[in-house]
């Protein structure tokens, strides 16, 4: 790689992961908020579990938008380029976020507040659908193919970061503000530093240029008429198997990063703040651990190391949820439930998982169908997560023995589907004549 090669190389690093920070930030400091603000100031209710509900079904809302974002800016990210999309999906993802921060609430406006709110969450649903795959696809298709892993791990920092940071704004002006003021105008200060975010973001993306793969697609003329019929014609055990693949990261992030929240201060009393802050610092870890899993799945294999990902990561629910429940209130306990589980074997498979999905589709599609795959797959492995979580809570009166149950069968599932993805990956390879190069489970 020459010297230019490799300059451009880290400010295509630079940029996604800066890029994919900020949508993370705008889109998970709406489920940091919505059990905490949004369930009491746009969705009351008489039952407080009815109104955290539907304070998460808004949250739903948002990733089902996010397969039709990933369809659209997929199309016209593998017929045009990587680049020009991804500007336009931070001004969508940061302009409706910064809208949150004065939207009137129920109170002041009545049924037009959660209406309101409601569209915002759509537009961010679509803008992170088309976020994520070109935001990795600049990474992995500017990488030696080698350290593609490790490089497509990279911009995975930025969920990380965008929750330390939406978390850990929330958690600082929880404790600098009253209730009171927090929740009267302190937590509308997190979605204003959005409009911030947008141009430093818009800044660094207008630096870079599009990627050597995609430019190869243009220069031979092999763009695909209708990308989205092209990535099922041939691929749609790839597209399946992706999809449950990415279950157990929908699923425990969403159970760990978001639901948890709720349930330390909800059911087990534990101050806001502590729950706060422990996923910040897992937060935090995951921004060492992302890479580190990235790298090793450049030498032990992509599907070994998500196969043995998927199986500690969902068993880890039960000693995690476990120790919670135990803690009496010790933080220091609540903080490693949350840190080892959601720092560390977490980071195990989303850290391999974005270059595991842009391996299975061709240059000439490969940013609609692994935007598809990891979008729709959202719906019900990430968007439906809080709901059932609430709901299998509610059925054992607040234990979390069915919610840890239901974790364990995602991690079962994606590992399943990892051993699928092999065998395709090994079919593939002795069926065009070349020694298979896949690295065995």
């Amino acid at each position: 790689m020459s010297a230019s090669d490799r300059t451009m190389l880290k400010r295509v690093v630079g940029s996604s992961l800066i890029g994919a920070t900020i949508e993370w930030y705008d889109f998970f400091l709406y489920g940091v908020v919505a059990g905490i603000v949004l369930n009491h100031l746009y969705f009351p209710a008489n039952d407080p579990v009815v109104s955290t509900l539907l304070a998460y079904v808004t949250f739903a809302v948002g990733f089902l938008m996010r397969p039709l974002g990933g369809v659209i800016f997929g199309h016209f990210g593998d017929k045009i380029g990587r680049k020009s999309m991804l500007i336009l999906t931070l001004m969508i993802m940061g302009g409706s976020t910064a809208v949150v921060a004065i939207l009137p609430t129920y109170q002041q406006i009545g049924i037009w507040a959660p209406i309101c709110l409601l569209v915002l969450r759509i537009l961010q649903g679509i803008g992170l659908g088309g976020e994520w795959g070109g935001a990795v696809l600049m990474t992995f298709e500017h990488a030696p193919p080698s350290k593609r892993g490790l490089y497509a791990s990279l911009p995975q920092i930025g969920l990380a970061i965008g929750l330390l940071l939406s978390s850990g704004i929330v958690a600082l002006l929880s404790s600098l503000l009253t209730d009171g003021q927090f929740m009267a105008w302190g937590w509308r200060i997190a979605f204003g530093l959005s409009t911030l975010l947008i141009f430093v973001g818009l800044w660094i993306r207008l630096t870079v240029s599009e990627t050597p793969e995609f430019q190869k697609v243009k220069d031979r003329n092999r763009e695909s008429r209708i990308p989205f019929a092209d990535m099922w014609r041939g691929n749609a055990g790839n597209v399946i198997a992706g999809m449950g693949a990415r279950y157990i990261d929908g699923v425990f992030f969403n159970v760990m990063g978001v639901f948890s929240i709720t349930y330390l201060t909800n059911t087990l009393h534990i101050s806001r703040n502590i729950a706060l802050i422990g996923v910040s610092a897992a937060a935090f870890v995951m921004c060492f651990t992302l890479p580190l899993f990235g790298y090793i799945s450049d030498r032990f294999g992509r599907t070994r190391t998500y196969w043995y990902g998927s199986l500690i990561t969902g068993l880890s629910a039960l000693p995690a949820f476990w120790l919670m429940s135990n803690s009496e209130g010790n933080t220091l306990l609540i903080w490693l439930s949350i840190i080892i589980p959601f720092g560390i074997f977490y980071a195990s498979v989303y850290g391999p998982e974005a270059a595991l999905f842009a391996e299975l589709f061709d240059p000439e599609v490969r940013y609609t169908g692994m935007s598809f795959v990891y979008q729709f797959s959202g719906i019900f492995a990430s968007g439906l997560t809080p709901i059932i979580a609430t709901s299998l809570l509610g059925l054992t009166n607040g234990s979390p023995t069915l919610l840890t149950l239901y974790v364990i069968f995602s991690g079962v599932v994606s590992a399943i589907s990892a051993r699928w993805i092999y065998s395709r990956q090994n079919q593939s390879l002795q069926k065009g004549g070349k020694k298979a190069k896949v690295t065995p489970l």
